[in-house]
């Protein structure tokens, strides 16, 4: 996988075994030595590369870090369930088993923390972790509006607002589950949630519970 930083220089074309034992590295340093102890330095004997391959792609350890941990959400899909429900249930069962994953705790949490006294670091996780998930989101949504499930939206910019405003609540919710809260994002969990989320508050409770 290449990072998403572009390259700054002309030369030999990326390696992307040696990206992914970079971000691999990354991602077991995040573990082993915490935020505060990892280094560039440290990840390049960890992936076997020179430290200057480290800074030919990525100019500091919060662009490294945001890249390990987007690549581990870049494993989500969207299953076909047959139904809108059945699909979100899928999503989100898959991103609460990275979520409770340690390098994905951990990677996570540092740059979220980090990226409240850094703008630049937060575009960053907006582009490389936000922005690039809400394709799931688009999917999701066209599939339900292909079976018949949602109404078409002629509006642009507020089919815009509702991917933004479905993405923060799914996204949200599960993060405040698992790392917030501590508590597990199972199955029964997910289905309430999930219930929830398409009928609103004032829905009548779910015949199969009780």
């Amino acid at each position: 996988m290449q990072s998403r930083t572009p390259a700054s220089r002309t030369g030999r074309p990326r390696s992307a075994a040696a990206d992914a034992a970079i971000l691999a590295a990354t991602r077991e340093a995040l573990v082993e030595l915490g935020w505060s102890k990892l280094t560039l330095g440290d990840v390049a004997v960890r992936a076997g590369v020179a430290k200057t391959t480290l800074y030919r792609r990525w100019s500091g350890k919060n662009e490294l870090v945001v890249d390990a941990v987007a690549e581990l959400f870049d494993e989500l899909v969207l299953p076909d369930r047959g139904s809108l429900a059945a699909d979100i249930e899928g999503v989100v069962l898959q991103f609460a088993a990275i979520l409770a994953r340690p390098e994905a705790r951990s990677g996570l949490m540092a740059v979220v923390s980090e990226s409240t006294r850094d703008e630049a670091l937060r575009e960053r996780i907006r582009a490389s972790i936000v922005d690039r998930q809400k394709r799931l989101v688009l999917a999701g949504r066209a599939r339900a509006q292909a079976r018949g499930e949602l109404p078409p939206e002629s509006d642009a910019g507020e089919a815009a607002r509702t991917v933004d405003l479905i993405f923060d609540m799914v996204a949200g919710a599960v993060v405040h589950r698992t790392l917030v809260s501590a508590e597990p994002a199972d199955e029964e969990w997910v289905h309430g949630f999930t219930r929830v989320l398409l009928s609103g508050l004032y829905a009548a409770p779910d015949p199969g519970s009780g």
